[in-house]
């Protein structure tokens, strides 16, 4: 027995895809929404196949142990602690700051 998500999904669709799905319907003795769910069924299929052969192509290399870019890891510290989870705020108020000097917080 199948289970169904507990609210439905609402689609607009273009008018001519709409008539084609309902004659498609049609012609096969189904509902339009048993043809909905046949489709998204064949897409999420499709895709996992496409996921799969996928994943087993991409070779993720790790860079080599000369890297360059491998040495200024740690090389300052900056004194916060939450740096790697809070970049972002931090780049977007140091811009903030260059950007308008004149609101920096006097001392």
């Amino acid at each position: 027995m199948t289970t169904y998500a507990s609210e439905p999904i609402e689609v607009y669709l273009p008018q001519e895809e709409y008539n084609a799905l309902q004659t498609l319907a049609t012609a096969r003795g189904v509902s339009l929404a048993e043809l909905m769910h046949e489709g998204v069924a064949a897409v999420l299929a499709q895709a996992s196949e496409t996921l799969a052969s996928a994943e087993e192509t991409i070779d993720v290399e790790e860079p080599p142990d000369g890297d360059p870019l491998r040495d200024i890891i740690g090389m300052i510290d900056s004194g916060l602690g939450d740096l790697a989870e809070n970049h972002d705020r931090y780049l977007a108020e140091f811009i903030e700051a260059e950007s308008h000097p004149w609101l920096a917080k006097s001392s």
